[in-house]
């Protein structure tokens, strides 16, 4: 396996990115941790502050990076930067779609200029409800196509 020495992790200030950044920086990974805030907390990256090794830049990764943390070089690109409920979809309808699209685009770009490993994450919306409990591994979901979250599969 590819020593991950330096990474990127958008979405890092979220429930999973705050833990996989731990899970790096306990792996001896310097991580450089992104997050606009719109639906998470400074507070959430608070205490991995205390380890050696982490950059915390509050930045919407829509954005092109001003900062030069942000274009690496990196082994691996960790892209977790969306909304993630429901209620923070209708709330931010247009925001959620940038961030799938041209968030996308922005850390891939910035894995290309660096050769690095690019991990795309997603959320637990795309299976939908299940109707199964619990699911096999060959269940692939179910999604109601006349939702409100369906407008995002289809974009």
């Amino acid at each position: 396996m590819r020593q991950l020495n330096r990474v990127l992790v958008t979405g890092g200030a979220g429930f999973i990115g705050t833990h996989l950044c731990q899970r790096l920086l306990a792996a001896g990974a310097r991580v450089v941790c992104v997050d606009d805030l719109s639906t998470s907390s400074a507070a959430n990256v608070g205490d991995l502050q205390d380890w050696d090794g982490l950059d915390f830049v509050e930045h919407d990764i829509t954005e092109a990076p001003g900062d030069s943390l942000l274009w690496g070089p990196f082994d691996a690109v960790f892209h977790l930067a969306s909304p993630a409920s429901p209620p923070d979809y209708l709330r931010l309808p247009v925001q959620t779609l940038r961030v799938g699209s041209h968030g996308t685009s922005v850390a891939l770009d910035i894995a290309g200029r660096c050769g690095a490993r690019f991990v795309l994450a997603s959320t637990s919306e795309v299976y939908g409800d299940p109707l199964a409990h619990p699911q096999p591994e060959t269940y692939w979901g179910n999604v109601n196509p006349i939702g409100p979250r369906s407008v995002y599969d289809e974009a």
